[in-house]
């Protein structure tokens, strides 16, 4: 199923868009309203217990010193003693907080009338104050208290009595609102409860709605799609994998769905090459069955050829010699060249027989596995090579060699041909040297033999490893060709490689690897 089959839908990012702004308005608009309502609250509160409750104490307790005030006068003026006069004297410090209060009460409440019944009472007072005790109190301090009459003290009860009644009137005013400011206030209360209530669980049904939508949208989608995948994962790959929820899941579900039908595709191609490959697999097992069997052969062949050669050829080779030997000055010159030939050739053929056949001995003929200490190998290399050595002239050194895994008569063989090669091409002008030596690679041992003889032309270093190459002509450099592939198979026989490096100076150097022995 490709993208482009999966059915659109709204996406998961825009449902809970929409589910969070849904959510979070409702309870924004319920959170707004509660903390309207829980500020008019407290704003009643701060009004009923502070505003209201001082005005009325005031107003009692200013209406109370008023009596106070009233009681006194009226004592002084019946003993013209001044101790009365002290509640009287204590009022007039009472009251310049009056008006400041009730302009309050009148803004907070909204109640124009709160400032007219303080005005009535304000001008009460004062007229009390200013028509009636202050000139009595003047009279009594000029004429004694004898000299006030009972009708002035009946004009002063007239004045105090409109006092009491005006300040009575705006005292049940200011009693009056803060009893509809109590009632506002439990009102606000109850619906502040409520709305709490209404805070909570809405914010609960808002939790339930966005699990609910959460579960349906992502939870069972995602189960679904999970089911389905560990089922495919399971090896059920043509179990299709179900696409359903919203946009994201069904875009995830439609690209697993995807991968699932290339698994199976590729699974197929898979099992196909499987196939095809078992079945090369089985041709070229028989083939290299084959192989062996016809390397086997061979080897056998050769082995068997070059054995069963040697009885004819030493004949040929005896009569030979001793036909040069008896009859040699007897006959024409030409006679004695053909016979020097026949003794030659059939030296040559031994020679190449005996090389034929130790090249089919390697890896035929199996010897014991040791380890081969190097330095003795050599040593009995060189011991062998004793007599051209020293016709020679050359210098055979060596660093101190390691210890390898292999057959000891192959690795002396090694020696022995790698040794006699760079003797037998020796430079004319200069005293043959050979060195030896050899350095760690990781878990083999990387052995290097250089000389200073004529060198080889880098264009023939792979050339000279393969079995009968020459580079020079056999009446130069006597040989069979041998040598060189000899030492390649003892080397690859052992798992290694040999080659022929550029060598800078002059000479050759040849370079090979030997596994390492297990160091205990």
């Amino acid at each position: 199923m490709s993208p482009a089959t999966v059915r659109t839908s709204a996406t998961l990012r825009r449902r809970l868009a929409a589910l969070f702004v849904s959510a979070g308005l409702v309870l924004g608009l319920v959170v707004l309203l509660t903390g309207t309502v829980f500020a008019r609250t407290l704003s009643l509160q701060e009004a009923v217990t502070q505003q209201y409750f001082q005005a009325v104490s005031e107003t009692d307790r200013a209406l109370v010193s008023m009596v106070d005030a009233e009681t006194g006068l009226r004592g002084y003026a019946l003993t013209g003693d001044p101790v009365t006069l002290e509640p009287y004297e204590r009022s007039l410090e009472i009251g310049a907080e009056f008006e400041r209060t009730a302009r309050a009460v009148a803004e907070r409440s909204g109640d124009d009338a709160v400032l007219d019944d303080y005005g009535a009472a304000a001008a009460a007072a004062r007229a009390w104050y200013s028509e009636h005790a202050e000139p009595m109190i003047a009279q009594i301090e000029a004429e004694g208290a004898d000299s006030v009459s009972p009708e002035q003290v009946e004009r002063g009860r007239g004045y105090f009595d409109e006092v009491r009644a005006t300040v009575g009137t705006y005292l049940e005013r200011l009693r009056g609102i803060r009893s509809d400011a109590v009632a506002d206030l439990e009102r606000m209360t109850t619906l502040s409860a409520i709305l709490l209530t209404t805070v909570v669980l809405t914010a609960v049904v808002v939790g339930v709605l966005i699990w609910v939508a959460l579960r349906r949208w992502v939870v069972s989608p995602v189960d679904a799609l999970a089911a389905d995948v560990r089922a495919v994962a399971e090896g059920d790959l043509d179990r299709p994998v179900a696409v359903r929820g919203p946009g994201e899941i069904e875009q995830l579900a439609g690209d697993v769905e995807q991968m699932r039908v290339a698994l199976v595709a590729q699974l197929g191609e898979l099992r196909t090459s499987r196939a095809e490959i078992a079945d090369a697999h089985e041709r070229l097992t028989e083939q290299a069955e084959e192989l062996r069997r016809s390397n086997r052969d061979l080897e056998q062949f050769a082995y068997v050829a070059s054995h069963d050669l040697q009885e004819p050829l030493r004949k040929v080779a005896s009569f030979t010699q001793l036909l040069q030997k008896r009859y040699g000055g007897q006959l024409d010159e030409r006679a004695d060249q053909y016979i020097d030939f026949a003794v030659d050739g059939a030296k040559r053929m031994q020679r190449l027989i005996q090389d034929l056949l130790g090249f089919s001995r390697v890896g035929r003929v199996g010897g014991e596995v040791v380890d081969v200490d190097l330095d003795k190998a050599l040593a009995r290399a060189v011991d062998q090579l004793d007599e051209r050595i020293e016709a020679a002239g050359a210098v055979v050194t060596h660093d101190p060699l390691p210890t390898v895994r292999g057959e000891e008569p192959l690795l002396v063989q090694l020696f022995q041909n790698l040794v006699g090669n760079a003797v037998k091409f020796r430079h004319p002008d200069r005293v043959p040297h050979v060195h030896v030596s050899a350095r760690r690679v990781e878990d083999s041992w990387q052995l290097e033999c250089r000389d200073n003889g004529i060198g080889i032309d880098p264009q023939y270093a792979e050339r000279v490893f393969v079995i009968f190459q020459r580079l020079h002509a056999k009446d130069v450099y006597e040989g069979t060709g041998i040598g060189l592939a000899l030492c390649k198979k003892i080397v690859e026989f052992h798992g290694g490689r040999i080659w022929i490096p550029e060598t800078e100076g002059e000479g050759t150097t040849i370079r090979w690897t030997l596994p390492a022995a297990d160091e205990g």
